[in-house]
């Protein structure tokens, strides 16, 4: 059986994240699509968040495995 792709919000969320907690500027984004763009957004904002409170690396990993759950 195929595996089913995730919801492609979901993945952009996920996205923004990473860039997030790594630092990236919010201006890296790749989505145009206004909807999208913002699940980006909204994630890299947690991932920022996320990276002033000093979840990054090993520690970090606990949160991104809580989002990837709930999701």
């Amino acid at each position: 059986m195929r595996r089913l792709k995730r919801d492609p919000m979901e993945r952009a969320f996920l996205r923004g994240y990473q860039h997030g907690v790594h630092g990236k500027s919010q201006d890296a984004c790749p989505f145009t699509n206004a909807a999208t763009r913002q699940n980006w957004i909204n994630g890299w904002r947690e991932g920022r968040s996320d990276h002033w409170d000093g979840l990054t690396g090993i520690s970090g990993v606990h949160r991104l495995n809580e989002m990837r759950a709930v999701g």
